[in-house]
């Protein structure tokens, strides 16, 4: 799985090969079919334990402390080191950009990270800005969360952890970030 998640993250859904995949597991690609029936079947599987990964890592910022500032830090910095960890992006971000190729299954899976993402942003925004009502919360939590996943998606591009660092830096200072 943990090969199958960097392959993703550094070519996208398009890029895994169960038969690359097993070469560099060093098994054969039927061992691979034997759990994962379908590239699907592994992309969904991927997507679920992401999201289930991205979800305990987010439960953690908010318990293990009070500061906004250490929640909204720990959020962007999740993001930034996929990029310091070989200019990988987050696994659903790049899915996303192949959303029309992706089966069924990983879609469904893909659009959950999605919405764990816009959902603790909102919950965040709820305790930093709870003179907005519940829409406005939902779409700033949106926009916080496409403007991360943007920012890494330039930087990647650009092979330049700067450019990802000064973004947010930037996003913070116009306020689009608490």
């Amino acid at each position: 799985m943990q090969v199958a998640r960097t392959m993703v993250q550094t070519r996208g859904y398009n890029g895994l090969s169960f038969r690359e995949l097993a070469k560099e597991v060093g098994i054969k690609s039927a061992s691979i079919h034997y759990h994962f029936p379908t590239k699907g079947d592994l992309g969904a599987a991927l997507a679920k334990r992401y999201t289930e990964d991205g979800l305990a890592y987010l439960e953690d910022l908010r318990t293990g402390s009070d500061d906004l500032r250490v929640w909204m830090q720990g959020y962007t910095d999740i993001f930034r080191q996929a990029l310091v960890n070989d200019n990988r992006m987050c696994l659903c971000g790049i899915m996303s950009a192949e959303f029309d190729d992706l089966p069924l299954e990983v879609r469904t899976e893909v659009e959950a990270f999605n919405a764990l993402n816009v959902r603790w942003l909102t919950q965040v925004l709820t305790v930093c800005r709870p003179q907005l009502s519940e829409e406005e919360r939902q779409q700033q939590a949106l926009a916080i969360y496409a403007a991360v996943e943007g920012a890494q998606l330039i930087a990647r591009g650009r092979d330049d952890i700067q450019v990802y660092d000064q973004t947010i830096q930037t996003y913070r200072a116009v306020g689009l970030l608490p």
